[in-house]
Parts: C-alpha cells; sequence; structure tokens
C-alpha cells in the first residue's frame, strides 16, 4: 500500500488544492491531508476551521484522510510511514522553494520521495492569499473555493474588517 501526504497550510483550502489532493488520491492507495503549523505565517483561520474544511472538500474521497502536525514534515512523513509527499506547483517561485524543501526532506528521511503536481490550467492563478483578498471585500469566491464554503470563508473575512 502505498501513502502520500499532501502537506499544506489550507488558509483557506482552494480548488487548487482540491485539485492536487484529487490527483494524488488517484495516484496513491492512500492520502492524508495534513494542516501544518508554520511559524513563519499567521494564519487567518483556526487549525480547526482549516481541518473542517478540508474534511468537508474531501469527503467524497474514500482514501482520503485529513490531520494536523506541528513539527517538521520529514518527521510527519517517518511516523506515517508515508511513501511520497506530493506537492502542487502553480509557478517557477513555487518549484524553487519547493525543491528546496524537497531536498532538506530527503537529507531527513531517505526514501521519502517528493512529488511535483503541476497546476491545472483553471487553477494556475489560485492562492489562499487571492481567496482571502477577494473575499475581504464582499466579492464572491465560490468559484476559487470548494463547494459550500465560500459564505463562511467570507463571513469570517469580512467580520474582521
Amino acid at each position: 500500500m502505498t501513502l502520500a501526504v499532501c502537506p499544506g497550510s489550507f488558509d483557506p483550502v482552494t480548488l487548487g488544492h482540491l485539485d492536487v489532493i484529487k490527483r494524488a488520491a488517484a495516484l496513491f492507495d492512500n492520502v492524508i491531508v495534513v494542516v501544518m503549523v508554520n511559524s513563519a505565517k499567521k494564519p487567518t483561520f483556526t487549525i480547526e476551521e482549516r481541518v473542517d474544511f478540508l474534511k468537508r472538500a474531501t469527503a467524497s474521497l474514500k482514501n482520503v484522510e485529513v490531520d494536523t502536525y506541528n513539527g517538521l514534515l520529514a518527521d510527519y512523513t517517518a511516523m506515517k510511514k508515508a511513501t511520497a509527499v506530493v506537492k502542487g506547483l502553480r509557478v517557477m517561485s513555487d518549484f524553487e522553494y519547493e525543491f528546496q524543501m524537497a531536498l532538506t526532506n530527503m537529507s531527513l528521511t531517505p526514501g521519502v520521495e517528493t512529488i511535483f503536481l503541476p497546476a491545472s490550467i483553471d487553477c494556475m492563478f489560485l492562492s489562499s492569499s487571492m481567496v482571502r483578498e477577494v473575499a475581504k471585500h464582499g466579492r464572491d469566491i465560490s468559484p476559487f473555493v470548494p463547494e459550500g464554503l465560500a459564505e463562511e470563508i467570507t463571513a469570517k473575512l469580512t467580520q474582521k474588517e
């Protein structure tokens, strides 16, 4: 059985994230989507909200589970005995950062491969920060986030203003 981990902050989850998760689910026996705690980022949504959003967005994917972790991705993959990390790439600047992280993870957990999936054409422009910005201004984000989440995301972001 092959197990892949799809890590991220998912603040909030977008259709781009969901696209990568669905494609990973088609390639691996099991996929864990792990909401990572990144000390360099100050998230807008709580970890519980992000997990809830992801669970709702992936409910139809029977080989996908959602988890959280506050530590190194390399340690998480070792603990779960994962065979791969799956990362989505939108632009070249994503690759530079993710490639550096892949090399670091490879040195910390040999045998765990990083698989890069290019963004689907219709998702290349999507990012959580773009979704947050559009929602803060009260505009419709439903074309950018999984079904059923737009109102909740917008309500929280417009409430903060």
